[in-house]
């Protein structure tokens, strides 16, 4: 019996990522991102500008010089 050694060549090698970003391109392409729910007003202006927490005034107490 006679066994056989599979020898991975360059042009194999590259064959093969082809059709594996070939692959993953069409699963992408096939499930796309589920739709965002709309944001209100309200939301962007609770999350908007700068807000001092309790740990950004820890922060700024330990950062003295």
């Amino acid at each position: 019996m006679v066994e056989r050694t599979h020898h991975l060549s360059r042009r194999n090698f590259l064959l093969t990522v082809g059709a594996g970003g070939v692959a993953a391109a069409a699963i992408v392409v096939k499930n796309p991102a589920p739709p965002r729910p709309p944001v209100s007003d309200q939301s962007k202006r609770a999350t908007r500008g700068y807000q001092a927490t309790a740990h950004v005034n820890h922060y700024y107490r330990t950062a003295k010089v």
